[in-house]
């Protein structure tokens, strides 16, 4: 049951939302009327100066109120367009990650409380801080050891952000159990379930170690490939609450003014990036899911170098498998063959007819067939085979549905590089060499040695499943035999728990009731 605390830190969440404009720039034509009437009333409540401005910049100003946790949320919802709407995605997209930096003395403690020794000790050199974001800011400083002295970048973790993201996620909660309680057609999305993978994420996020080791994972996926790095970590100084890693010379992706002028090739770069983003997703199932120009270097020998990897994606053989049929089923205007890959990944249930899913998937393969190789979208693609599932029932599948917002990122990212940036072009070595390997006679082999290894797992563990199986079935004849039974405490417990259960309910409705009212006193003397 949530608590007071709550219920109005939620409220006051709400009136920042409604005083920035915020909820009066969402659409409300699909609203039910009393819905549309709040609507109206939030617009009659918010700021003037808010009204005439655009949704980003809304959003932007109502985040920086709301604090780290809300920040958090935006980054995480512009992932989840199948939430949120593609619109309010791309807003939540433009949202920058920027804040206030904390005193150097704080950074300075966290650091020493985490690795157990002085700064003095562990650096020759500790700058103030260069940036600061939600979770973390970075610092500037230098390693002096018997290899020399170099420069390295230590990221600290925010003081308190743990314990206020606790506070904020019980409103998250919250609002998500509403949601699916109230409207039923929202049930399909799983609100809970994705607020449950945000406080995942978000809390691996929290652990600094957990950062470094994806780009340990990362560095030692990448080691042979061509254009891409990311940068080394040094272990010794990495602790729960702070990361050392190597410090980056090169120029941001954003900048394309000073990359064209650094020399480099931006076509060559363009390519590249795409091509590393599906080698990381296909052959790995291992990506960066933060992929944006800010997290994007090029060195001075031109390769890319990503950095900041708290928001990681994993998928299985089967997405990988499934990803890689359907871009080669597009390609070759093997329509069914793509409703089937569906199917057979149980992402649409048997009940549909893989017909009409087949011309449905037509409708969207079609039109790019005739569109030139330049202006197609790969990114554009999946949103649409989203769209489309949707009307299958399709249940939310939340690793693709990353995968597809971060690939609309890179894609983008590709083409302010290059605005005749040929995706598919650029593509074809990475995706065509993993079809060769895994959809042609190697997968074959493949699959018969996984499957040999399972079968030979099976019957290692054959003799606890038949102990077990006895075990089951002697219980289940007692039960048979003298019927189920609870003794007087499970009884009673039962009891006192539904008793509970009832008495939370009416508290909560009147814990509503009050704080509606508070609430519309607070805003009274704005009408």
């Amino acid at each position: 049951m949530a608590s007071l605390g709550t219920y109005l830190r939620l409220m006051r969440a709400g009136f920042i939302l409604v005083r920035e404009g915020v909820i009066v720039s969402l659409p409300a034509e699909e609203l039910p009327g009393p819905l549309k009437f709040g609507h109206r009333i939030a617009g009659l409540l918010a700021k003037r100066q808010a009204k005439s401005a655009e949704r980003t910049d809304r959003l932007a100003r109502a985040v920086e109120r709301l604090g780290p946790s809300w920040v958090k949320l935006g980054q995480f919802l512009a992932t989840r367009p199948d939430v949120v709407g593609a619109g309010i995605a791309e807003d939540l997209s433009g949202l920058q990650d920027r804040m206030a930096t904390f005193p150097e003395a704080l950074a300075r403690s966290a650091i020493e409380a985490s690795l157990g020794r002085p700064i003095s000790d562990l650096y020759s050199r500790f700058d103030p801080p260069i940036a600061a974001a939600s979770i973390a800011q970075v610092h500037p400083a230098e390693v002096s050891d018997e290899n020399g002295t170099r420069q390295v970048a230590v990221k600290v973790i925010r003081p308190g952000v743990r314990q206020r993201f606790k506070h904020d996620l019980e409103s998250f909660y919250l609002v998500s159990e509403l949601q699916e309680r109230y409207i039923p057609s929202s049930r399909r999305l799983r609100p809970v379930e994705i607020t449950k993978t945000l406080e995942q994420t978000t809390r691996i996020e929290m652990d600094l170690r957990l950062e470094a080791a994806a780009l340990s994972e990362m560095a030692d996926n990448t080691r042979d490939d061509p254009g891409f790095r990311v940068p080394s970590i040094d272990w010794e100084r990495t602790g729960r609450d702070c990361v050392t890693m190597e410090w980056i010379d090169g120029i941001k992706m954003s900048n394309v003014a000073g990359l064209r002028a650094a020399g480099h090739d931006l076509d060559h770069i363009a390519d590249q990036l795409i091509q590393s983003f599906l080698r990381h997703t296909l052959r790995d199932g291992f990506f960066h899911a933060d992929m944006h120009q800010g997290n994007l270097f090029v060195d001075p020998a031109g390769v890319i170098v990503a950095v900041d990897m708290g928001i990681v994606g994993r998928l299985g053989k089967k997405e990988r498998r499934f990803l890689a049929e359907i871009l080669y089923g597009f390609i070759t205007r093997d329509y069914q063959r793509v409703a089937d890959v569906h199917f057979e990944a149980g992402y649409v249930q048997a009940r549909h007819d893989p017909a009409s899913f087949a011309q449905a998937i037509r409708a969207i393969g079609e039109p790019i067939h005739g569109q030139p190789a330049e202006t197609i979208s790969m990114a554009r693609l999946l949103t649409l085979l989203f769209e489309v599932t949707e009307l299958f029932d399709m249940q939310t599948r939340p690793e693709l549905v990353m995968l597809q917002k971060t690939m609309v990122v890179v894609e983008g990212v590709a083409r302010t590089l290059n605005p005749k940036f040929n995706m598919w072009k650029a593509a074809e070595p990475v995706v065509g060499d993993w079809i060769r390997d895994n959809l042609g006679p190697r997968r074959i082999a493949v699959d018969l040695k996984a499957g040999a290894i399972a079968a030979l797992r099976l019957a290692e563990q054959m003799p606890d499943i038949a102990n077990r199986t006895e075990r089951l079935a002697t219980e289940v004849g007692i039960m048979v035999e003298n019927g189920l039974r609870f003794d007087a405490a499970t009884s009673e417990a039962i009891g006192k728990s539904e008793a509970r259960h009832t008495r939370s309910g009416r508290v909560a409705l009147w814990i509503i009731a009050a704080a509606s009212v508070w609430g519309a006193l607070a805003i009274h003397p704005l009408w």
